[in-house]
Order: C-alpha cells, then sequence, then structure tokens
C-alpha cells in the first residue's frame, strides 16, 4: 500500500445557514470537480456546519477548489487534512441475506469487524459498522458474497489527528497537595 494519499480531504467551516451545502455542490458541478463524498451537519457551535468533501487527487487541483470555495460568502474556513495525519470514519448500514444456514458466518463477519446487529428477520440481518474507510470497504466487500440487499455509507468525516508531546509522560507533581 502506497504512503501517497490518493485524495483530498477537505473540512470546510460554513455558516449554518439554508442553502449553503446547495451552493458548495453547485460550485463543484459547474466546475467539473468529482466528488468522492461529502459530509455535513452542525459543529458543536450551532452557528456553523462542518463540510467534508473527499476529491480524488488525479481529477481535482487542490488550489482551484480552495479559490472557488473561498468565493463563497458563507465559507469560513477551509483546512486540507492529510490523510497520514487525519482521524477519517464512515458508518455503514446494510441488510444482508442470512438464511439459516449461513446466518452464523454472517454473524461471525459482524463480530470479527465489531460491527452491530441491528434487526434480524428470517432470511435477512441488518448490521453496522463504523471506521476507518478502509475498514469499510472490506467489511462491504465480505458482505457482498452473501447478498446485499440494501446499503447506505454515510461518506467520510475527518478531523486533524491530536497531537502529542513525544517521549514524555506527564507525571504528578510531588509536594503539598492543595
Amino acid at each position: 500500500m502506497s504512503d501517497t494519499p490518493q485524495h483530498h480531504i477537505l473540512s470546510v467551516l460554513v455558516e449554518n445557514r439554508a442553502g449553503v451545502l446547495a451552493r458548495v455542490a453547485g460550485l463543484f458541478a459547474r466546475r467539473g470537480f468529482n466528488i468522492f463524498s461529502l459530509a455535513v451537519a452542525p459543529t458543536e457551535d450551532e452557528r456553523f456546519s462542518r463540510i467534508t468533501i473527499v476529491a480524488d487527487v488525479e481529477s481535482t487541483p487542490l488550489e482551484q477548489i480552495t479559490k472557488q470555495l473561498f468565493k463563497l460568502i458563507d465559507v469560513v474556513k477551509i483546512s486540507e487534512l492529510d490523510p497520514r495525519n487525519a482521524v477519517e470514519r464512515e458508518l455503514l448500514l446494510a441488510t444482508v441475506r442470512a438464511p439459516a444456514d449461513q446466518r452464523g458466518q454472517v454473524v461471525e463477519i459482524v463480530q470479527i469487524f465489531e460491527g452491530k446487529i441491528l434487526a434480524v428477520g428470517n432470511d435477512q440481518i441488518t448490521v453496522s459498522l463504523e471506521g476507518h474507510p478502509s475498514k469499510i470497504d472490506d467489511f462491504e466487500e465480505l458482505l457482498r458474497g452473501y447478498g446485499i440487499v440494501e446499503l447506505q455509507r454515510t461518506g467520510r468525516i475527518a478531523l486533524p489527528k491530536l497531537e502529542r508531546e513525544s517521549g514524555r509522560a506527564l507525571r504528578p507533581v510531588k509536594g503539598k497537595a492543595s
């Protein structure tokens, strides 16, 4: 596996107003930029939403995307997150064929991947898995062997990895208790 990122992850902080997502998506459509994944939700501050956009490195010039995004009045901040220095997650929900003779195998796959069984029917199971997009891809690939009835993925969300002091553990200071 290569260390070279195959995609750009843009974390775009926008004002939480009606129509902002449509303007951002419209900009991508007008410019012919290909969006691999798009997720949007309010942040810890209800005045803002964060849009996580994953775009293909090969087909999309990053500088052009950011210049165009900054032209939108509702855009507050844009951060590019290097996949090597970001925490990425995605959610998958799937209903899978699971007749009685195969149900144990499907349950075992869900357990191995640390997923959850959400609903059980006569010959189908609905499952969920949260994790890194590559883990989600692997899980989906294995489920396909049993027959996926329905599938939904959220798209990526990402934040920068936290910095840590290297080589030093924090220790309590000896002395008087205050």
